[in-house]
């Protein structure tokens, strides 16, 4: 028996670009029960020559960067990792996932990059990963949750607030103004009025422009651990990582970001839950938005369509790769490994699907997709929240120097930060408007006619100038409220 009901406070933190068997497929040994890695698994180089899975038990800085350069991510990259080809078979077969390594060589036509082909076979230990392991074996695991489309980064958080893409399989071109309807905007109608998006440096829900009227529910990540702590968090929270280099580096584990940054987020939006007097009350969903191009194993199954009308060049019709998911409450038994009951299997929209059936005045589903998808009560199965787990969560230390932050301020950006550069060039403008309000729907009104605004080199040059361009314009929206 589900105790959802018992749940109060839904928290979900998502991350970046990385695939169930990269993160947790060493969790457990291999078995029915448990679909990890045994180490025969491998992926055919150009040549033909096989590239088994491997790991080492290091844990430097390099080892915990793996795979850098980073993977491809694109659309077309991701059916050349699944079928070998970027170009589906029709009718599609079953993914060999076999095209890894050879779309990851592949990536240096494009780059020019060094490219070795054991990096995106590569998986961490346990040892290397110590907080999100922990907790999976101190509450629930689930090796069947995948990405909601095989897509990047923006497709795929799409799905979580909206269950659909909007039929854009890549981060690029922009479209702005993206105005899908949002689980959070169906808390508010449902008089469900304390969500918040915490975040760092910039969200990017903060591309969904029907959250723009709704911008004071927009907080930096500070205020997450206050409310934890104080026993005020909302009824749903949705965190996302640090996605630049400020005065820290990127915790969000986007390759060739350190892994183990992201790892003292984890631990310290479990720590600060656990010592809230909510705990009890609370489900914690740890997930990946993407598999980033990581090596996974598992084939991902066909997909109910978010739409009725089809939509090209593809149809969301199926399943990304699979990602970790965690799912921790005191509800959840020790050491489950969660799996779907039925044939659909748990993607991003089963947290819309949790929502949904928790707060029942939410109403009908936002699409098709989170209509046939599983929720997480079938996590929640002790008859009270006996399960507390540990006090609190030490993750491996690391803190980069002064000169190492100088240095990563200087590198050039990655596919989702240079995505992130148009999202902040295409917010709007209220420093100087007699009315929010107005302003905010005047600006939707022009993106529609003229279409998303373009940027200027200079201010995707690199990391440090697009924070500071990041930083005024986020300056210039939230000025008027």
């Amino acid at each position: 028996m589900t105790q959802l009901a018992q749940i109060n406070h839904i928290v979900v933190l998502m991350l970046e670009n990385r695939s169930f068997d990269n993160i947790l497929g060493a969790l457990y040994p291999k078995s029915a029960s448990f679909d990890g890695l045994d180490g025969t698994e491998f992926n055919p180089d150009l040549d033909g020559h096989p590239v088994p899975v491997w790991t080492s038990s290091a844990i430097d800085q390099s080892s915990l960067s793996i795979p850098d350069p980073d993977p491809g991510e694109l659309w077309v990259d991701i059916n050349t990792q699944l079928f070998g080809t970027p170009n589906v078979p029709s009718p599609t077969p079953v993914p060999t996932m076999g095209g890894f390594v050879k779309n990851y060589l592949g990536q240096a036509t494009r780059t020019g990059g060094s490219y070795d082909a054991k990096s995106v076979m590569h998986y961490f230990t346990p040892q290397q990963v110590p907080v999100i392991s922990q907790l999976a074996r101190q509450f629930a695991v689930c090796d069947r949750w995948f990405a909601s489309a095989p897509c990047q980064t923006w497709p795929n958080r799409f799905f979580v607030h909206t269950a659909t893409a909007n039929g854009y399989e890549n981060n690029d071109p922009p479209r702005f103004a993206y105005e899908m309807e949002t689980v959070f905007n169906r808390l508010n109608q449902a008089g469900i009025h304390d969500w918040k998006i915490y975040y760092h440096d910039i969200a990017l829900s903060h591309a969904l422009s029907r959250l723009w009227l709704l911008a004071d529910h927009f907080r930096y990540y500070e205020e997450f651990r206050n409310d934890a702590r104080a026993g005020s968090l909302p009824s749903y929270s949705f965190i996302e990582p640090r996605y630049f280099t400020i005065l820290h580096p990127p915790n969000d584990q986007h390759p060739p970001h350190i892994v183990t940054l992201g790892e003292q987020l984890v631990a310290d939006v479990y720590n600060c839950l656990r010592s809230g007097p909510a705990w009890p009350q609370t489900l914690l969903v740890i997930t990946y938005d993407e598999h980033g191009g990581c090596y996974d194993h598992v084939p991902p199954p066909s997909a109910t369509p978010p739409a009725i009308i089809p939509t090209t060049p593809f149809n969301f019709d199926r399943y990304g790769v699979r990602v970790p998911a965690v799912i921790v409450s005191p509800y959840v038994e020790q050491g489950m490994v969660l799996r779907a009951s039925g044939a659909v299997p748990f993607d991003h929209t089963s947290i819309i699907a949790t929502v949904r059936k928790r707060f029942p005045a939410f109403g009908p589903p936002l699409t098709g997709r989170d209509a046939v998808a599983p929720d997480l009560g079938a996590a929640l199965t002790l008859p009270t929240p006996d399960n507390l787990g540990p006090a609190s969560i030490e993750s491996l230390s690391y803190a980069p120097t002064p000169t190492e932050i100088a240095k990563m301020q200087l590198q050039p950006l990655n596919a989702m930060q240079k995505a992130l550069v148009h999202l902040a060039a295409n917010l709007p403008d209220t420093s100087r408007a007699a009315s929010f309000e107005a302003a905010v729907v005047q600006h939707i009104k022009d993106l529609r006619l003229t279409g998303s605004k373009p940027i200027s080199p200079a201010q995707d040059a690199h990391v440090s100038s697009a924070t500071e361009f990041i930083k005024t314009q986020l300056g210039n929206f939230f000025r008027g409220l």
